[in-house]
């Protein structure tokens, strides 16, 4: 049985900023704030003391910030996380990296009741909340157990990509990490990526993936040539698409499935330009974007890829692609990476 309210702890150093944070909440009847914590070691003692269903987290913050804050949640009480952040670029890169270590997603930070649309981001930070706190966060331990070997279907290794596209939503950005930092700088497929994040985070997460990944990670922009080795990223608000010329299109048309950019615009866009080359993942996400894509892709004698339910932080996007029937390989998280050199050539076939 739920709740009557859910029980919401706020990290928040500044005074003003928290008080307007915890009005907003307060105001929705289905959100209890139940704490609030003036730095990562309240964030931390009040969670591990009241267990709330969920903290939402500034991440400059004195004696422990945001990330140390969110690692030691995960670690020591897992609970969903929500990073409340500023758009300055030292802000966006630490969120980045919260969302590795386990925060669901990032918004920004409200700016007061003057802005013009501080009601429509009021109802997005109160539905977020809500969202998030339905995730079953599992403990995140500082290392990880090597890669198991891959075990591919037969018919797999026949297969040979031109392009990788991905579409992903709630815990995409550490699941892109673990993808992107395990392939070689001279890989040599482009790959273009949708990720659903809130608006003004795409370029942080391109640079944050950048910084940390062997291979060049960008935003991508409208006519530039696709290059091996490159992964580009959707910005703000436009969907990602190729044109025939092998050129990167972006494109201001309408939402698809409520959703721009769009997963299935990705893959249709590719099916058109490269047809049964294209190989198509969907990870971490909630929804079914990508969904009708997918198929498209399936149909055309392309590879569709699926993250498994026991990696996926949200099991939602690769959920409705096994559902559908339209999967032709379902892997933990931990394999993409071997699958997409596979793809790429990198890998022997077997004899």
């Amino acid at each position: 049985m739920k709740p009557d309210k859910l029980r919401v702890v706020v990290a928040e150093d500044s005074p003003t900023a928290r008080r307007l944070l915890v009005e907003i909440l307060r105001a929705d009847p289905g959100i209890e704030v139940v704490g609030e914590a003036r730095d990562g070691v309240e964030a931390v003692e009040l969670t591990r003391r009241l267990r709330p269903h969920l903290v939402t987290m500034d991440i400059q913050m004195p004696n422990m910030d945001g990330l140390e804050a969110t690692s030691r949640i995960m670690t020591e009480v897992p609970t969903p996380v929500v990073v409340v952040s500023t758009l300055v670029e030292r802000d966006i890169q630490t969120a980045m990296a919260a969302l590795r270590a386990g925060a669901l997603a990032v918004l920004q930070k409200l700016v007061g009741p003057h802005a013009p649309d501080f009601e429509s981001e009021s109802r997005r930070l109160c539905d977020t909340v809500k969202a998030m706190a339905e995730v079953k966060v599992v403990r995140h331990w500082p290392s990880r157990e090597p890669s198991a070997p891959l075990s591919l279907p037969a018919h797999a290794h026949r297969k040979r990509a031109s392009v990788l596209t991905i579409a992903a939503s709630t815990g995409g950005p550490a699941a892109l990490h673990r993808i992107l930092s395990e392939l070689p700088a001279s890989f040599p497929l482009p790959i273009l990526v949708v990720q659903h994040i809130a608006l003004g985070f795409a370029r942080g997460l391109a640079s944050w993936l950048d910084s940390v990944c062997p291979l060049e990670v960008k935003v991508a922009e409208d006519g530039e040539p696709l290059r091996h080795g490159a992964v580009y990223i959707a910005p703000d608000d436009r969907h990602l698409g190729l044109r025939a010329s092998d050129r990167v299109e972006l494109s201001s048309a309408a939402p698809v499935g409520g959703f721009r950019p769009s997963g299935t615009f990705l893959f249709r866009s590719a099916l058109n330009v490269f047809g049964s080359n294209v190989a198509a993942a969907v990870l971490t996400g909630m929804g079914q974007d990508g969904l009708d894509g997918l198929r498209e892709v399936h149909e055309a004698g392309g590879w569709v890829m699926a993250q498994d339910e026991a990696t996926c932080v949200v099991y939602g996007m690769p959920a409705v692609a096994v559902a559908a029937g339209i999967a032709d390989e379902v892997l933990p998280l931990e394999r993409f990476s071997s699958r997409f050199r596979e793809l790429a050539g990198l890998v022997a076939d077997p004899q």
